[in-house]
């Protein structure tokens, strides 16, 4: 229960809920040399235990529902992108100049799925838009890797020099990171409590409608790949109203936006030239979720302080790649986050940098986010005040290094090993994890035919499924649901 008990005190939660927590082991599932599964099961199970408390409040219950964490259903739901099927297709999760790069003096990584991120990096390395793997290989083998990660980022691309955890926290940006809490929590002003209508609590036998933490409750989604969407999805799980709102200009991926759309609608809002539309939204919104690097929506006066002075009493919740510091405006992704913070390295070898078998900073700190926003909900309802929660994936990544093996240490360090630990709160080892078939569903939607991964969220009483499939990116009206529609 270590992992848990610090995930929930860093989120503020009552230490004694954290013993309702159990978990299902099994052996296989998200192997790697870091503690990758205890960190996944951690951040599922805290927001479990979140959605629990909320509910419990909302619907008068004695005492908070138990909350039950499958590794295979987590393990399932951390690579929710690669179980996806839309009509029997499996999604490309990574473009061709998405990938490691041997330098002259080392390693880099890079990210190009969207085409202005591959349009930039080949701009900044001199190459026509026609280049091909080849040709950039043989470039970046003449460079060096802080020389190419430095003309990358100057240019807008993305590209991160592989650093050991040691290296990392030798950096500026990696010491700032470390002096950072896992979740930041603020609350900016002295706003009434929030009240929360009641909810039903789940009926038994078929039919039975599940205990909704979050309804009612309305969401603006400013998020995009994959860590902000997960925790907006969990929210509409969990019965937010969710609606996600992205520039005309700026089209999520669609394999993307179809794993990680469930439970939302989506439509497209020019801020600069439609704000008046943004602002019927923000008005009527009780959440607002971002996504984007820090200060890249201060200009349209959306920055967390902003938005809560605006709207007294909403919850914003800020997620990052890199936390704030000498990195803080950088565009980053999971994958570049492991190449910075040490983690290819670790999971690597003499010959190449390694990964994690799955992006478990962006699930994983997608489902904290989910958490926080649960939690200041909960704080809200007892005593007021807007709150604003930030998250950021080297935080998180931190957290996952902190028994690294190259000797780096650190305050909240996941513990394990990968295996099964069996403290107390544990259900014991189950069935090794082969198939995720049991975590798996199936849907029609307006998209086509979708295979899919269930939710890992558990607790009793809550939902099992998403209400609503994915629909194609941006086709809704930008508005929030109306009676009848």
């Amino acid at each position: 229960m270590t992992d848990i008990k610090f995930a929930w005190s860093a989120l503020g939660g009552d230490p004694a809920l954290a013993s309702r927590v159990s978990t299902v082991e099994r052996p296989g599932a998200l192997e790697a040399r870091l503690p990758v599964r205890e960190l996944a099961r951690a951040c599922v199970g805290v927001c479990a235990l979140a959605a629990a408390e909320l509910g419990a409040l909302r619907a008068g219950l004695a005492g908070v529902p138990a909350v039950r964490v499958d590794d295979g259903a987590v393990a399932t739901a951390f690579v929710s992108e690669r179980h996806l099927l839309i009509d029997g297709r499996a999604p490309v999760n990574f473009a061709p100049l998405s990938r490691f790069w041997r330098t002259g003096d080392g390693w880099v990584r890079t990210h190009a799925n969207y085409p202005h991120h591959r349009a930039r990096l080949l701009g900044a390395l001199g190459l026509g838009g026609d280049a091909s793997v080849e040709d950039v290989a043989a470039l970046l083998a003449e460079r060096s890797a802080h020389e190419v990660e430095d003309a990358v980022y100057g240019a807008g691309g993305l590209a991160v020099a592989l650093r050991t955890a040691r290296e990392w926290a030798a950096h500026a940006q990696g010491a700032a990171v470390a002096a950072r809490p896992l979740v930041v929590r603020e609350r900016p002003d002295a706003a009434p409590a929030r009240v929360l209508p009641p909810v039903r609590t789940a009926r038994t036998g078929a039919g039975a409608a599940p205990l909704l933490p979050a309804a009612g409750l309305r969401v603006l989604d400013l998020t995009r790949v994959i860590a902000g969407p997960v925790a907006t999805r969990t929210l509409a799980l969990l019965g937010a109203e969710v609606l996600r709102v992205d520039p005309p200009g700026l089209p999520e991926l669609a394999d993307q936006h179809a794993d990680t759309g469930f439970g939302k609608r989506s439509a497209a809002v020019d801020l600069a030239a439609d704000r008046k539309t943004f602002e019927e939204l923000l008005a009527a919104a009780d959440v607002v979720v971002t996504g984007y690097r820090p200060g890249a929506l201060d200009r349209f006066g959306l920055s967390p302080e902003a938005l809560a002075e605006r709207r007294p009493g909403l919850v914003v919740a800020q997620l990052s790649a890199w936390g704030g510091g000498p990195w803080g405006g950088r565009r980053g992704f999971d994958s570049l986050v492991q190449v910075a913070t040490g983690i290819a390295a670790i999971e690597g070898s003499d010959e190449r940098p390694g990964a994690l078998p799955a992006q478990a900073l962006d699930h994983g700190t997608g489902y904290l986010l989910a958490a926080a926003v649960l939690r200041a909900l909960t704080e809200q309802a007892h005593d007021g005040g807007s709150r604003v929660v930030r998250l950021a994936l080297a935080r998180t990544a931190a957290w996952l290094t902190g028994v690294g093996a190259d000797g780096a240490g650190g305050a909240g360090a996941v513990t394990g090993t990968g295996g099964p630990d069996g403290p107390d709160g544990r259900d014991g080892a189950g069935a090794a994890y082969r198939r995720p078939d049991a975590w798996l569903g199936e849907t029609d939607s307006a998209i086509g035919r979708l295979r899919y991964a269930r939710s890992p969220v558990a607790f009793t009483g809550g939902p099992t499924d998403w209400t609503r499939p994915p629909g194609p990116w941006g086709a809704d009206a930008p508005r929030w649901h109306r009676p009848n529609d």
